[in-house]
């Protein structure tokens, strides 16, 4: 696998917390497969209904700021060229790697049976000096990743799904992003743009900040070492060989 990725899976599954975490992690990616003829299907499991700190604002604002972040995270879905947005409204800020959010997960990979599943990192804590990662998007990374394997793809796990007709199915690759130790970059030079217009669809959290300046740099530093003017970087698990219909062990 080339460090510079070229590959174009024919459908993925993006898998992520909130609302604006995809646009903010790899909306360029994303924005890239899309316009290569890739079908999308957006996962958001929390609705984002704790994402305000306004003091005029209590619990009873909560349904009405769910309904504003679905909006702009179908508009953000848009704008990258996502045909499908799944919104499977858990509570925001409360996100545990349960079983039954991994069946739930499991039962959409088994239903959708996307090439690729994209997802954050369950293990990274501590970005930089300023920022410990919010422990929701672990949460959705863990139970992405462990719906993803072995539970898809596992016959006997979650029989009641396959009593149901959810079939297994093996992912081929899965794109982590947020790795400490990326393997792979994909260049979105073409598509930056797209990230940033996509980004800046979450007015409710945005506010009047402009992350075009911030999107950049990111992507600036993402992609220098491989020569790349903007990049997205990603540890990729590679779970089936494309040549091969080999199955990996399940256990």
């Amino acid at each position: 696998m080339e460090p510079i990725s070229e590959y174009f899976p024919q459908r993925v599954m993006s898998i992520h917390a909130h609302p604006d975490d995809q646009e903010f992690t790899v909306g360029g990616t994303l924005a890239k497969w899309a316009r290569a003829g890739c079908q999308i299907i957006s996962v958001t499991i929390t609705s984002g209904d704790a994402g305000s700190n306004d003091p005029t604002k209590d619990a009873a604002y909560k349904p009405e700021l769910a309904r504003i972040r679905e909006a702009e995270q179908l508009a953000a879905n848009a704008v990258l060229g996502i045909q499908e947005t799944i919104f499977l409204r858990y509570p925001d800020g409360e996100l545990e790697p349960t079983l039954p959010l991994r069946k739930e997960l499991t039962r959409l990979i088994r239903l959708y049976k996307p090439d690729v599943v994209v997802t954050g990192d369950p293990q990274g804590v501590f970005y930089g000096n300023g920022y410990i990662n919010h422990p929701d998007h672990r949460a959705a990374a863990q139970s992405a990743l462990y719906a993803t394997f072995p539970s898809a793809g596992t016959r006997l796990i979650f029989t009641d799904l396959l009593e149901a007709g959810y079939e297994p199915h093996n992912v081929k690759r899965v794109y982590i992003h947020g790795s400490e130790k990326p393997d792979t970059w994909v260049d979105i030079s073409e598509t930056i743009h797209l990230k940033i217009a996509a980004l800046r669809k979450h007015v409710s959290q945005l506010g009047d900040w402009d992350p075009e300046e911030m999107i950049r740099k990111w992507a600036a530093e993402d992609g220098k070492s491989q020569g790349l003017a903007y990049a997205e970087s990603f540890k990729v698990m590679v779970l089936v060989e494309e040549d091969s219909m080999a199955t990996p062990g399940k256990d």
